[in-house]
């Protein structure tokens, strides 16, 4: 099965041409500085044309075109529900009528995080199991639940898909979707800066002396032993390990699939959160396995097969 895909990422779309679990072909545009996604569609379907184009595919081998979204999408209707700052024209637009004036092609469309849970149970780091939670930490933090084979969506397409909202201190800091101390608003790509400005003497920690306070800055001036960067990276994998807890007793998986940009540093944060699961999650079967996502960039791409050949009618 032929099929377009695109990964509607906080700062770039990526763009693909899929063939089973092979990508055929890729690419992505940027859009951190776009007013908005109908001011980014021309761009994505010259992007996609030029993928079938150049690897001597018509649009019509293709059994559809999917997409996963940084928000909160109902597939049974590929309507997109709610969105968090990004892309806010997107639930008014009517994306099964251009994906089939564009490219004659049926679209489905479901969130990003579960996407990358289809694309890691189909092609990586999850295919040995059915119950399985994904968690993708970069610029937030997606999550995703599937059980018994089965995606968690629920009756307002929100179940499983708000890993990254569950309070993991309830004096905390307020969430940019207004919840009080969410996972993402104790350590994720957004909230670090104002965390780390906040730490107890930041200003004269090697940290504060990088041009960007992210994760891949944080985690490579932790090596030079800095005391206050150490300090706000153990901090960080603390709030993402009792997260995961958290998400082990809500949807009892026996895999966790951890992804994202800080995968990068997965040797120092998986076995930490290894042990935390091993010494805190309540499994009285065994203990899930912690596992590094294998697809990278691609694990959304990759979902695309899968959503296309789910039954919609089955849905639940």
């Amino acid at each position: 099965m032929k099929a377009l895909s695109l990964d509607m990422g906080g700062t770039h779309i990526g763009c693909a041409l899929i063939e089973d679990r092979r990508i055929l072909g890729s690419t992505s545009i940027r859009s951190e500085h776009a007013q908005s996604l109908a001011s980014m569609l021309p761009a994505i379907a010259e992007t996609l044309n030029t993928l079938l184009r150049s690897n001597g595919v018509q649009s019509q081998d293709c059994a559809g075109l999917a997409i996963g979204y940084p928000g909160i999408v109902d597939t049974r209707t590929a309507a997109i529900l709610s969105t968090l700052k990004k892309y806010e024209d997107a639930p008014d637009l009517d994306l099964t009528s251009w994906a089939s004036n564009t490219f004659g092609l049926p679209l489905r469309m479901e969130n990003d995080a579960r996407m990358a849970l289809l694309g890691e149970r189909y092609a990586g780091a999850a295919q040995d199991s059915n119950d399985i939670v994904m968690m993708t930490l970069g610029t937030g933090i997606g999550g995703a639940a599937m059980m018994h084979g089965v995606l968690l969506r629920g009756a307002h397409s929100q179940a499983g898909c708000l890993g990254g909202h569950i309070p993991v201190n309830y004096k905390g800091r307020l969430c940019s979707c207004g919840n009080i101390g969410c996972a993402e608003a104790e350590a994720a790509g957004w909230s670090l800066p104002a965390i780390a400005r906040g730490w107890p003497a930041f200003s004269d920690s090697l940290f504060a002396a990088s041009t960007d306070l992210n994760f891949k800055n944080l985690f490579s001036d932790a090596l030079q032993k800095d005391s206050v960067t150490l300090a706000i990276r153990k901090h960080c994998i603390e709030v993402w390990a009792a997260n995961v807890v958290a998400a082990i007793h809500a949807y009892d998986p026996e895999v966790v699939v951890i992804g994202g940009g800080v995968i990068a540093s997965a040797s120092l944060i998986l076995p930490a959160i290894q042990l935390h699961v091993n010494q805190h999650a309540w499994t009285p079967w065994g203990k899930p396995q912690v596992r590094a996502a294998s697809l990278g960039n691609d694990a959304g791409l990759l979902g695309t097969i899968p959503l296309l050949s789910e039954d919609i009618h089955a849905i639940v």
